[in-house]
C-alpha cells in the first residue's frame, strides 16, 4: 500500500494544482466535471494515499461561489452542478468567501508546480480582458429596446386608454 509523503501541501492545494493541470493540458475546454478533477489529484498523487478531504473541497470547500463551510477558499467556481473551473477576478463568489485564498503560496507547493502560479496570472488575466463580452447577461444589454421604442409605446399607451371608455 503506498505511503503518504509530502503532507505539507494543502487538500485545497492539491486541487487547484490538479484544476490548473487539467485547464492547462486541455485549454479548449471550459470547465471539468468533479471527478475528473478528484481523478487528477489522485493521478498526480501528491500525498499518498488520497485523502478524502480532496472530494470536498472539489465540491464544497473550494467552490467561489458555494456557501462555505469550514473552508473559504475561492480556488474554484462551480459553472453548472456537477462542473467547475478555475476561479477568475471577476467571477461571482459568496460574500463569506470574501478576501480568501484564490491560489496557493508558492513556498506551499513542491517546486515543480511553481511555473503553475505565472501560466494562472496570463489565463486569469485574459480572462478578465474577454469577460464583459462573454458573460450572457450582459450580452442581453439593450436587447429589448425596440419593445419601447416611441412607436410602440404609443400603441400601448393608445390600447390601454380605448379601455377606459
Amino acid at each position: 500500500m503506498p505511503t503518504a509523503h509530502k503532507l505539507h501541501v494543502k487538500v485545497a492545494d492539491e486541487v487547484w494544482i490538479a484544476t490548473a493541470l487539467l485547464h492547462q493540458e486541455q485549454p479548449t475546454r471550459a470547465d471539468f466535471p468533479v471527478e475528473e478533477i478528484v481523478a487528477r489529484v489522485a493521478r498526480e498523487a501528491l500525498v499518498l494515499p488520497l485523502r478524502p478531504g480532496v472530494y470536498v473541497h472539489v465540491v464544497q470547500q473550494a467552490v467561489a461561489n458555494r456557501a462555505p463551510g469550514p473552508g473559504r477558499y475561492r480556488m474554484l467556481f462551480e459553472t453548472a452542478p456537477g462542473r467547475r473551473r478555475l476561479f477568475r477576478r471577476g467571477d461571482s463568489y459568496h460574500p463569506a468567501r470574501e478576501g480568501s485564498k484564490i491560489t496557493p503560496n508558492p513556498d506551499e507547493i513542491p517546486p515543480e508546480y511553481s511555473g503553475l502560479l505565472s501560466w494562472y496570472n496570463q489565463w486569469d488575466a485574459a480572462a478578465v480582458f474577454s469577460a464583459p463580452d462573454s458573460d450572457p447577461l450582459l450580452s442581453l444589454a439593450g436587447s429589448g429596446k425596440q419593445l419601447w421604442s416611441s412607436e410602440h409605446a404609443d400603441e400601448y399607451i393608445q390600447r390601454l386608454r380605448e379601455s377606459w371608455q
